[in-house]
């Protein structure tokens, strides 16, 4: 595994974080193998949420951090933990959002489920339009000053909301974003229009999520071919999943079961290596179905993609 510092702070992160979004993932045992497998492999970056849950347990929220907290017994110093604030987390007008009242109520419920008295970087999940900046920048520094958050960070943030928070914070004397977490993968660029350049000037870390686009270039599935049964794509209609694959996509998916063929490589391991071949990117999060995944993606790491690859997949997956 291969470490580097989180954006401008001294924290030092591994390449390929995990993700408890446990999308394919549906009871807790099997999630806590999974979580420990990636510690055993190197990964001491956990990404989680206080809205995650296992699937098919109809939005129990918290379970993710639930079964975080118990994995982490005996670790809890080796691993880096994100947790998020923002979402739905109840009926009632004051159950979401980036006021100081739903973050200071949400960061307690989330250490009580992580079963710890600290949470490494907290993230807000969403710009939140109902809030003043100035409070929900306040908060975070509260936590920051009171040693239950030790970095704060923002997810789906457009570069000029980055760019405003930033400023309020300085403008505060508060602790200012050390990370942004948005999508970024061959079938979604979007990042590299403003947000790179953000980044490039401020020393932000970025953590990019999705990165096989939803399991499309994992290497499960082929162009002219049905998902194979129990996969997430075989759950939608013949024709969702034949539209998905089409036009671009399709190209990149044939580029990386091709290449990796020819680099003794798997296409996920080809499709991460492109991600983090990229100066901006600190870590790429990538979720697992089970723990015999993890290893796939450690090979992501450990190796340079080769620039004729890398250019190749500049220009079939350019939009």
């Amino acid at each position: 595994m291969e470490y580097v510092n989180f954006g401008t702070a001294g924290l030092k992160v591994s390449r390929v974080a995990l993700g408890l979004g446990f999308r394919g993932v549906s009871d807790a045992d099997s999630g806590q193998r999974i979580i420990e497998r990636a510690i055993d492999q190197g990964i001491n970056l956990i990404d989680c949420a206080n809205s995650y849950c296992l699937t098919d347990t109809h939005g129990n929220a918290g379970q993710s951090e639930t079964i975080l907290g118990k994995a982490l017994r005996g670790k809890r110093d080796d691993v880096v933990i994100t947790s998020k604030v923002c979402s739905v987390m109840g009926p009632g007008p004051n159950d979401h959002g980036l006021s100081r009242y739903h973050i200071m109520r949400e960061v307690e419920q989330s250490l009580r489920r992580l079963n710890t008295d600290h949470i490494d970087v907290y993230l807000v999940h969403n710009f939140d339009e109902s809030t003043p900046l100035t409070e929900t920048i306040r908060a975070l520094d509260d936590l920051v000053h009171s040693g239950k958050v030790r970095y704060v960070g923002c997810c789906n943030y457009a570069a000029w909301q980055v760019c405003k928070a930033l400023w309020v914070a300085d403008s505060l004397n508060a602790t200012p974003y050390i990370c942004v977490q948005n999508p970024y993968n061959l079938l979604n660029r979007a990042l590299e229009r403003e947000m790179f350049g953000l980044v490039q000037d401020t020393g932000l870390g970025v953590m990019a999520y999705s990165p096989l686009a939803i399991g499309l270039l994992g290497g499960t599935y082929s162009t002219g071919e049905p998902p194979p049964r129990g996969s997430l794509w075989a759950e939608r209609t013949e024709s969702e999943f034949e539209a998905a694959v089409e036009g671009t996509t399709g190209e990149v998916i044939n580029v990386l079961k091709t290449r990796a063929v020819e680099m003794n490589k798997t296409p996920a391991q080809l499709a991460l290596a492109w991600i983090l071949s990229h100066p901006e990117i600190t870590t790429t999060i990538v979720g697992c179905d089970n723990a015999d995944e993890i290893p796939d993606i450690v090979g992501a790491v450990g190796w340079v993609l080769p620039d004729d690859v890398r250019e190749e997949l500049d220009q079939i997956s350019a939009v």
